[in-house]
């Protein structure tokens, strides 16, 4: 699959043509679709990369996601005279992602993690709105670096000890010292700073409100995910520490999302409450992978992939009242079913599909992922009930507040769509719905 990478950046180098590279990444897309090896566990591509489900699944939705990208910011194409380098900065982005997620080695999933890091910084520090861009690019950077050094020191610590870096190889390293305590903790802490964790979240809302569109996607969609990814991945080697920490990451995800869905209520800015709203979905993705259960593992791959595709639809929404508006405030942008009444339809579907209600992949995910939490504690029932009610609390409020009252602008009028707008919604919601209706008629 990496190998039509090759060709896609030399064709995208030498064509002026937005168009071409968006058809191009559309065609990776159909490829690495049908090269799907349905008997595998790990499936071998040779330079020690290789796919199992889950990682097919994170690359399948980076294409996606990426493509999307490039659809939704055609304003930067018609007033940037760096388009280029905006392209090529996404698609040097999409190779380090699609190194990421089909690594067999650690050390490698490692580099490719943190290289990540630097297109993203250069979409929020090229491309930016506010001058407030510098600040919020340095909190994502040392956020990140900050607690990914220790992982790399783990993963050397964890090859000292066994005399292998291969993900097909690894091993549960059993201990009772504090230690290992300490070992386990500190190679966790980096994948629950990308989630992002309640209490290590505060650069992601920074990042997203000073990020173009194309940064808040790409955070949304997909690098949020490696989070998630990167912890189904390293939790192989501490299987029985991590018992002793499960009930930890469980509470504070719960609680944390709790408290993040009041803080959303009082949100005023779009893209800061879709960002809040990205902390507490993770929050139950976390929940999921530390219970170690299987239907926490598949609740929380679903639910990955389906808030990838709604939060990156909510972004791409608000983006395109900002474009017209020039404000992303909810005091400002009211009325908006009047003044963009075909824009409605889709701020109810996308909204409707962020609180989980059917059929989207998120309500099968949630579901799964609700049924694990509550059967490893009936204690739980509480804050998870607290959470859901406030999550659908907070996606009514932004809908609500954003399509009813009177409009508050001195615009008048204004172009209520474009086709590629609607091209780039109805990509976002079609996967996102159709998945979880195809498979519930496979399943009848």
């Amino acid at each position: 699959m990496l190998k039509f990478m090759l060709p896609l950046i030399l064709l995208m180098k030498f064509s002026k043509e937005w168009k071409t590279v968006q058809v191009g990444l559309f065609f990776l897309g159909f490829l690495t679709s049908v090269s799907c090896y349905h008997n595998f566990f790990m499936f071998n591509e040779g330079f020690g990369l290789g796919m199992d489900y889950i990682s097919y699944i994170m690359i399948l939705l980076s294409v996606w996601i990426v493509s999307l990208i490039l659809i939704s910011s055609q304003k930067i194409k018609n007033l940037d005279n760096f388009s280029g380098s905006f392209v090529i900065t996404n698609i040097l982005l999409l190779l380090f992602l699609m190194l990421t997620f089909s690594s067999m080695d650690y050390l490698m999933f490692y580099i490719s993690f943190e290289a990540s890091l630097i297109p993203t910084l250069i979409l929020i520090l090229g491309w930016g709105y506010q001058p407030e861009r510098v600040q919020a690019g340095i909190y994502m950077l040392f956020y990140t670096l900050a607690f990914s050094l220790p992982l790399l020191v783990s993963l050397f610590m964890y090859y000292f000890l066994t005399g292998s870096l291969s993900i097909n190889l690894s091993v549960s390293v059993e201990g009772e010292s504090y230690l290992y305590k300490f070992w386990y903790v500190s190679t966790v802490l980096a994948f629950l700073v990308k989630l992002p964790m309640f209490m290590f979240h505060l650069w992601l809302p920074k990042a997203h409100v000073e990020a173009p569109i194309a940064g808040s996607m790409i955070l949304a969609g997909v690098l949020l995910k490696l989070g998630g990814y990167g912890l189904i991945r390293v939790l192989i080697m501490f299987q029985e520490v991590n018992k002793s920490f499960c009930w930890l990451w469980v509470s504070l995800g719960i609680v944390g999302g709790v408290y993040i869905s009041l803080m959303c209520m009082r949100q005023v800015d779009m893209k800061s409450l879709i960002a809040y709203s990205s902390v507490v979905h993770m929050s139950l993705v976390l929940c999921g992978v530390m219970i170690f259960s299987w239907w926490g593992l598949a609740g929380s791959v679903i639910l990955m992939v389906g808030h990838g595709l709604c939060s990156s639809g909510l972004f791409c929404l608000a983006n395109m009242v900002y474009e017209r508006t020039g404000s992303r405030s909810l005091m400002v942008n009211k009325g908006l079913l009047a003044f963009m009444p075909s824009m409605g339809l889709w701020w109810f579907l996308l909204s409707v599909s962020n609180m989980a209600s059917p059929p989207s992949l998120n309500l099968a995910g949630e579901i799964m992922l609700i049924l694990t939490v509550v059967s490893w504690s009936k204690v739980s029932i509480l804050g998870i009930s607290l959470l859901s009610f406030f999550s659908a609390s907070y996606t009514l409020y932004m809908y609500s507040l954003s399509q009813h009252g009177v409009f508050y602008n001195s615009l008048y009028s204004c172009c209520s769509g474009k086709v590629n707008e609607y091209l780039s919604l109805f990509l976002h919601w079609f996967p996102l719905n159709v998945m979880i209706m195809n498979s519930t008629l496979l399943a009848i």
